[in-house]
């Protein structure tokens, strides 16, 4: 406050953070060179007194443990999280708070498979520990498929999937479907289905097209070929409205219009299907059915993980083992054999018909070519645990 005259009166603090500084008198010469004495106001400039504390320790710890577990949640990248903790002791000690990692967002985990470390797996441990369900599905992946610790990798994932996680319902199903971790008689089909259903009711869009598949072959379940129909329709109406809403909401410089209007492939498909042959290629990526020229949906930080890990390891999973055809899914086989091949050409092989759909709409429509006799690595025919008929009218006009 300043008084007529304006000096001001001292500041007075509890803590004594601030503490006044004046300025002296200022001297000029007037017109006639001689030197006159004009007082220059006083201000007081507040200065942080060197002992004294800081105005972020005198936050409690609970506002700050809040403000953190939002900062986590809202996370695009492991950066952003990362920032925060190497800032201060406090905000690091707070940081690894069981809240904040608990709130943690999908994206925090993004790690690249050439820099996985003993601290990043700890790092998980501790998120999963703290009871994040994003972390308990990607380090459940990491070790099920890539560490080959199946019993670990399995529970956490479980332990996922009771939080209705869809994604660790549908890969739980997975492994339900393949046997994955066992033998060919541990496939258990009705549990792979159940756990499908589940995960397309939270609205999976993978989910809902397996257990389409499901319905329309009678695999682990009974035959309902106009029910399958009708979740194969919502699988993609499903992931057209995702892409049409993140292209609105991310601010996309792709039209709507542009995404509904038919793009062919370059090259045409050797046989085309009797229901296309009246276009000039074998149709878009992805949502042929509708006609809609759409990206492929991005795949979540475990696939990518789990693609990247084996293509650093010379894309083997181990000797005889194969990985899965589809681009998004980076699952490997357990054991010799336990994904099921193409039918027509025998060259590509799936973990499930969901990956299969999207891989035949995104490339293999248009490189399947049909051969009398397909042969494995060692040069001798196989058997496989059932075709995957990847021609049908199903996939075709769902």
């Amino acid at each position: 406050m300043r008084t007529r005259r304006g000096f001001c009166y001292p500041r007075v603090t509890g803590g004594g953070i601030f503490s006044e500084k004046r300025v002296g008198v200022n001297k000029r010469k007037d017109f006639s060179g001689e030197w006159i004495v004009s007082r220059k106001r006083t201000r007081t400039i507040p200065v942080v007194n060197a002992g004294g504390s800081d105005l972020f320790d005198s936050l409690p710890d609970d506002l700050v443990i809040s403000i953190l577990s939002k900062l986590s949640s809202g996370a695009t990248c492991p950066s952003d999280f990362i920032n925060v903790l190497i800032t201060c002791k406090r905000l690091n000690e707070l940081g690894l708070h069981s809240m904040v990692l608990s709130k943690a967002s999908q994206k925090t985990f993004v790690v690249k498979a050439r820099n996985w470390s003993e601290s990043s797996h700890r790092f998980l441990k501790q998120c999963a520990d703290a009871g994040n369900v994003e972390a308990c599905y990607t380090l459940g992946m990491i070790r099920f498929y890539c560490l080959q610790n199946r019993g670990s990798g399995a529970s956490l994932m479980a332990k996922a999937a009771i939080s209705s996680h869809a994604p660790a319902l549908y890969s739980l199903a997975v492994i339900q479907f393949n046997g994955s971790g066992g033998s060919k008689n541990d496939k258990d089909l009705r549990a792979g289905v159940a756990l499908c259903a589940r995960a397309a009711f939270l609205g999976h869009i993978d989910a809902l097209r397996e257990l389409g598949h499901c319905l329309q072959d009678g695999y682990g379940v009974r035959q309902n070929i106009t029910e399958g129909r009708r979740f194969l329709v919502q699988a993609n109406a499903r992931e057209l409205a995702s892409v049409l809403s993140s292209t609105t909401s991310g601010g996309s410089s792709v039209s709507t219009r542009q995404l509904l209007t038919w793009s062919p492939l370059p090259h045409p498909h050797p046989q085309p299907h009797p229901h296309l042959r009246h276009l000039t290629g074998s149709g878009c990526p992805l949502l042929s059915d509708f006609g809609c020229n759409v990206p492929a949906p991005e795949s979540h930080p475990a696939s990518r993980f789990m693609a990247e890990w084996f293509a650093v390891r010379g894309c083997s999973p181990g000797p005889g083992l194969r990985l899965c055809s589809h681009v998004g899914c980076g699952r490997p086989e357990t054991r010799r054999h336990e994904f099921r091949r193409c039918s027509v050409c025998g060259a590509v092989n799936y973990c499930s018909r969901a990956c299969q759909a999207l891989d035949w709409k995104l490339r293999h429509k248009a490189e399947c070519a049909p051969v009398e006799r397909w042969l494995d690595e060692e040069g001798d025919g196989v058997d496989v645990d059932g075709p995957v008929d990847v021609g049908d009218d199903v996939i075709a006009d769902s």
